[in-house]
């Protein structure tokens, strides 16, 4: 089935695979980055699958036009994948009020804001999906990475309330939750002033991630981009789903781990 897709983030990694991978699939995409021109060998590789549009999902006007841009080159948006973002790497006192905001504006706010648009489209054509490009760090935490983590925590918890919300829209949103990919995220992360009284515990964090693409437990983005068209083309709408092995290892045992916290926490009953 032929579906139009409208994916943000798409100038390199997981993004970028994606967009790759829907347009040689016969499928119609608007690709967006904020430098469109890192997507024009895409545009001339696929001229009739594939557009680009300019987006900095954090500008209000921006979002709107990409929605749009869709709509009229496609006729319509049948999935949205809210796929943009980057990590901030500080511990939580070492996060500026300014850098937390500005996490959140990339990472909750601009998906909230791109979902508000879609949600009416899809609503009246009867369908849809909305993708959310969460992480392992959506349902686990690292140290040094608190805003990320948070933002994550709660783009998760926006999925679960629109979930219930979206009963019977034939419109559904599944989080899904990538684990270590070669990708450039970890390259990109930008920084906290680093107070002293942390080194030892958020150092090693910092360098993993920074080599994150090199590590040889990192999956190929080809397998992200696989595992989103597997998803769209079966008729199951998980609300989360771990894409890597390593995703599903540490997800399972970190349930594991809640589950067995929970129970110790019980108070026991007094006869």
């Amino acid at each position: 089935m032929t579906r139009r897709w409208l994916i943000t983030g798409c100038s390199t990694g997981l993004g970028r695979a994606l967009a790759e991978a829907v347009a040689a699939s016969g499928q119609q995409v608007l690709a967006t980055a904020r430098r469109p021109e890192t997507l024009e060998d895409l545009r001339d590789a696929y001229p009739k699958a594939l557009a680009t549009c300019a987006l900095d999902v954090r500008d209000r006007d921006d979002c709107h036009n990409a929605v749009h841009a869709a709509i009229a080159r496609f006729g319509g948006v049948d999935v949205l994948v809210n796929n943009a973002g980057y990590g901030h790497f500080g511990a939580v006192e070492e996060v500026t009020d300014a850098e937390l905001e500005a996490q959140f504006a990339t990472n909750l706010f601009a998906p909230w804001r791109l979902t508000r648009m879609v949600l009416p489209h899809m609503r009246a054509q009867g369908h849809g999906d909305v993708i959310m490009v969460s992480s392992t760090a959506g349902r686990l935490a690292y140290p040094g990475l608190g805003a990320y983590t948070a933002a994550k925590y709660a783009l998760e918890g926006m999925v679960d309330a629109l979930s219930l919300e979206l009963i019977g829209t034939g419109v559904h949103v599944v989080a899904v939750e990538p684990g270590f990919f070669a990708t450039e995220w970890g390259t990109t992360l930008t920084e906290s002033s680093h107070l002293d009284t942390y080194r030892d515990v958020t150092a090693p964090m910092l360098a993993g991630s920074r080599a994150m693409k090199q590590l040889p437990i990192a999956n190929p983005p080809s397998l992200f981009a696989s595992e989103v068209l597997r998803l769209i083309a079966s008729d199951e709408r998980p609300t989360r789903l771990p894409i890597g092995a390593d995703a599903w290892q540490a997800l399972l045992d970190a349930a594991q781990r809640e589950h067995t916290a929970l129970l110790n926490a019980r108070p026991v009953a007094v006869s």
